[in-house]
């Protein structure tokens, strides 16, 4: 059995309630809850781009060696600071090679997409000339 959340980015007798609810109450909150129906379905697309886009930001404030305001000072003792540097500069390479392997399958994944389009249009064409072709009486 799949449970479903009551409340979901659909038409739901739920989300209907609420929205009516929300109009009744409130009328931003009603077109909040219009809002949720209609795009709520593309918010975790939009955190996702908008996590990604603030970790290249950071990430390229670190490269170019701007302090942010949170970051660690030195603490006087050179060898932590030392080994806290060393393990700072391992993760940045890491997340520099972790950020090119998306990258390059983000591409491989498009490949594909555009493929499959390509492959899906041209069977469409194909159809729709064998169904356009003219038909050759034999006698």
């Amino acid at each position: 059995m799949t449970s479903q959340a009551l409340i979901r980015p659909a038409w739901t007798p739920a989300t209907i309630a609420l929205m009516v609810l929300g109009f009744i109450v409130y009328w931003p909150l009603g077109l909040a809850v219009l809002a949720y129906i209609l795009w709520g379905d593309r918010l975790e697309a939009f955190r996702t781009d908008v996590s990604r886009s603030t970790d290249r930001v950071m990430g390229s404030l670190r490269r170019s060696r701007v302090t942010t305001p949170f970051s660690a000072e030195r603490t006087g003792n050179v060898a932590f600071d030392d080994w806290r540097e060393a393990e700072l500069t391992r993760l940045d390479e890491e997340r520099r090679r972790l950020d090119t392997a998306r990258a390059e399958f983000e591409a491989y994944a498009r490949e594909l997409r555009r493929a499959k389009d390509q492959e899906e249009f041209d069977r469409f064409m194909r159809d729709r000339t064998s169904r356009n072709a003219p038909v050759v009486d034999a006698n």
